[in-house]
């Protein structure tokens, strides 16, 4: 089984050394050379091209920052169709929108390949311990053939339909968890300003309704003023603009999301488009003029 796999970022580089480790042999690319000498140096095998992954792989998987990179890698010159076999699995753990992935999955599917848009949830740290979900969308039958290569890379793995259901399902994944970051933002602003001791605050709701995975993956972060990207702000600024676009499609208002959007263009014009999306407390500091502090010591 041999496995190609195509951008090796914050999230495909960990994918490709889960899947090193469980014993599978990975032919690697991406345009940043250093990116691949790393996983090279894991045991991968160098391409230096998507067209030379199609030639030699069965499955194919991409793990890239937008649709049109996903499609020119694809689709596109010197790209995975010029040089793909018939039977191979294409596999987009990227997130772009259900449009693109189901125009990319009639595309492929002319040339007897299958496509599961399958993108993912867990951001950095599960893409490090290989325990993401995974949700996808396409043909039953080739997530079957795929599964044993997305076990190495995820814990949940959950077909939700055909094509450009997976793609879907993630934009709603991105609409909880940063209108999610949002409110967590607000509440922590609004105690700490008040005198409130944040870490006790976090430890008196954690466990009631409004605790969350995203309230414990990113209050203690935001303690710490950890701003380092696990899932950065311009890549989920890109997400929700996705969600804006599938609402109006299909006529579905989209008032919270909407909101968090501008608080994202508005950090990105502060030059904080690198940081986590945790770092979206910055934009209610801003507005309240104070910083949140760490117990009663401010974090320098």
């Amino acid at each position: 089984m041999n496995i190609g796999f195509i951008g090796l970022g914050i999230m495909g580089k960990p994918m490709v050394l889960n899947l090193l480790k469980e014993g599978f042999q990975v032919k690697a690319f991406d345009v940043n050379e250093n990116a691949r000498k790393e996983v090279v140096a894991s045991g991968a095998l160098e391409a230096l091209s998507p067209l030379e992954v199609a030639r030699e792989s069965d499955f194919i998987i991409t793990m890239l920052p937008n649709a049109d990179i996903v499609k020119d890698v694809l689709l596109g010159t010197s790209g995975v169709a010029e040089g793909v076999k018939p039977g191979t699995v294409v596999v987009d753990m990227s997130s772009i929108s259900p449009i693109d992935s189901t125009f990319i999955a009639n595309e492929l599917s002319k040339l007897d390949v299958a496509f599961l848009d399958a993108p993912v949830s867990g951001g950095e740290p599960k893409a490090i311990d290989g325990t993401m979900s995974i949700m996808v969308g396409g043909d039953e039958a080739a997530l079957e053939k795929a599964l044993p290569i997305l076990r190495a890379m995820g814990k949940d793995i959950t077909h939700v339909g055909g094509s450009g259901s997976g793609s879907t399902t993630k934009l709603a994944n991105q609409i909880l968890v940063n209108v999610t970051i949002a409110a967590m933002s607000e509440a922590v602003v609004l105690a700490a300003k008040a005198g409130v001791d944040v870490e006790k605050m976090y430890q008196a709701i954690r466990g009631g309704l409004a605790g969350s995975a995203v309230l414990d993956a990113k209050i203690p972060l935001v303690l710490d003023r950890n701003f380092v990207a696990g899932g950065r702000i311009d890549i989920n600024l890109k997400d929700l603009t996705n969600v804006l676009d599938a609402g109006r499609d299909i006529g579905v208002p989209m008032p919270l999301t909407s909101n968090v959007v501008e608080m994202f263009h508005a950090l990105k014009v502060d030059g904080k488009a690198a940081d986590d999306h945790g770092g979206l407390i910055q934009y209610y500091e801003k507005l309240a003029n104070y910083e949140v502090m760490k117990g009663e010591k401010e974090v320098e």
